[in-house]
């Protein structure tokens, strides 16, 4: 039998859906399940966004330009300029969601081999994506007991090397909910330039923002034109992860014709996913202003609750809708598992994400657990009672 490749070999499995077997497992076994492993809203998706869909007149099924409808484009650009990033429609590459850009970026910016910086943990799929590109991630820790805040410079020069090439933050962070502050960004604007390096910005999370506290992109700050990377999706922003529509934003014009090319050899972004996120930029500012307000009541639900149970340490996090949270456990791979195969209370349990995943340095996180604040609050008080519960018969239980 022909072997499969050894990229295939080293792609990693996701840790947020590997245990998706046994959930259906337990569904199938009559158990409820409170779904805190995955990043999916419950919250409604923009009407203007479904009418726009609802009302596609078209009578050929087409091609789109490479880097996107016109219309589309213009569109985005206003959103992102209210925001005072500076930009054109020509600075934007549309494409099939967040991750295409973040695969685009790397290729389009990375040699195969050479190395890009990235705080841990991190998002998950930055591990396939680099398998996928061929690059190397050299991660620098940062720590729950610091809430998850960005390294020192001094971290990140330890690790910069002939191949280094790019540094990658997600801000909001995506699994901590850091935000990071204009003090860490401007500290990075000086690293970059010092060592001549890209900046990668993901910003799934921009509006995701509590307490009053203010995002900072890398976009706002003087002397990185050439170096900025703004990688973005409409999944999170508008509750709309089945569109699969996000975008690369770059002032510097050689990375944006090279991002064209391997834009091009996958043809075009949909159609339908564009004309919906042209509508969404017309949502109302209200919608925003309900969703952060429920956000943060969740974040304080299930912050306040996690803390109560004992053993149990989690960081307020400033933004997005995560959380990682440090369990007085043995092995977070082998809990999430046995709570879904074995533990039941009240015929309920909770599928949460090992946070194992979202390290590249070995044997960090297996005593932490990520969890998307991405229910209403009844059902995440509900999910609390059921891990406390589960804590208390754990066999690993380590406290």
């Amino acid at each position: 039998m022909p072997k499969i490749s050894q990229k295939g070999i080293n792609m990693p499995a996701s840790p947020i859906r590997k245990l998706t077997p046994f959930a259906d497992q337990a569904k199938k076994d009559g158990k409820k399940i409170y779904h805190l492993n995955i990043g999916q809203p419950d919250i409604k998706t923009p009407e203007g966004m479904l009418s726009a869909l609802k009302n596609i007149d078209f009578k050929v099924w087409a091609y789109t330009a490479s880097e996107g409808t016109a219309s589309y484009r213009n569109k985005l650009a206003q959103y992102y300029n209210k925001l005072n990033y500076s930009i054109a429609p020509t600075d934007i590459l549309v494409t099939n969601g967040g991750s295409e850009a973040i695969t685009i970026a790397m290729q389009a910016c990375l040699n195969p081999g050479e190395e890009i910086i990235i705080p841990e943990p991190f998002y998950a799929n930055y591990n396939g994506f680099a398998c996928s590109s061929d690059i190397v991630i050299k991660p620098i820790m940062s720590y729950i007991d610091s809430g998850f805040a960005l390294p020192s410079i001094t971290e990140f020069e330890k690790v910069i090397t002939a191949k280094t090439k790019a540094i990658a933050i997600c801000n909001p962070n995506n699994p901590t909910g850091y935000l990071y502050s204009q003090e860490e960004l401007e500290a990075l604007r000086v690293l970059c330039l010092k060592y001549d390096l890209y900046l990668f910005s993901d910003e799934a999370y921009r509006e995701f923002c509590y307490d009053g506290r203010e995002f900072i992109s890398p976009m706002h700050l003087e002397g990185l034109e050439n170096h900025v990377v703004v990688l973005d999706t409409i999944s999170k922003r508008y509750s709309a992860c089945g569109a699969r529509i996000g975008c690369l934003i770059t002032k510097n014009k050689e990375l944006y014709q090279t991002a064209l090319k391997f834009a091009q050899a996958r043809l075009s972004p949909s159609l339908e996913g564009q004309i919906a996120g042209e509508a969404a930029v017309d949502t109302p500012d209200s919608y925003f202003d309900a969703v952060s307000k429920e956000y943060t009541a969740r974040r304080d639900t299930l912050v306040s609750g996690l803390n109560s149970i004992n053993g149990v340490f989690c960081p307020n996090p400033g933004g997005a809708f995560y959380v990682v949270a440090k369990l007085p456990i043995d092995n977070a791979d082998r809990f999430c598992q046995w709570i879904l195969e074995d533990f039941n209370y009240n015929n309920e349990t909770v599928m949460m994400a090992p946070a194992t995943g979202f390290y590249s340095t070995a044997g960090f996180g297996e005593d932490e657990v990520r969890l998307a604040y991405v229910l209403n609050q009844e059902d995440l008080k509900k999910a609390l009672r059921c891990l406390e519960k589960a804590l208390e018969v754990y066999p690993g239980k380590t406290a």
